[in-house]
């Protein structure tokens, strides 16, 4: 049972980790500074779906380590 909750745990932090580098670099105080000309940035399609996966797998993560505490 333990190696189950080890084996899962470790490939959703592969996962994790690949779905964190694959989001776009630079965009993070470009968006909330009032140097950028007062355009809007809204996360569309694949960036969005990335963005979204990126909490389901932590999510995952931290229920897999918390299960793998108790059991």
């Amino acid at each position: 049972m333990k190696q189950i909750f080890t084996i899962a745990q470790m490939v959703s932090s592969i996962v994790l980790i690949a779905l964190i580098l694959v989001q776009a670099r630079g965009t993070g105080f470009g968006r909330s500074s009032s140097f950028g000309g007062g355009t809007s940035f809204s996360r569309r399609g694949l960036e969005k779906l990335i963005f979204r996966l990126t909490f389901v797998f932590a999510l995952v993560f931290i229920g897999v380590s918390i299960l793998q505490l108790v059991f």
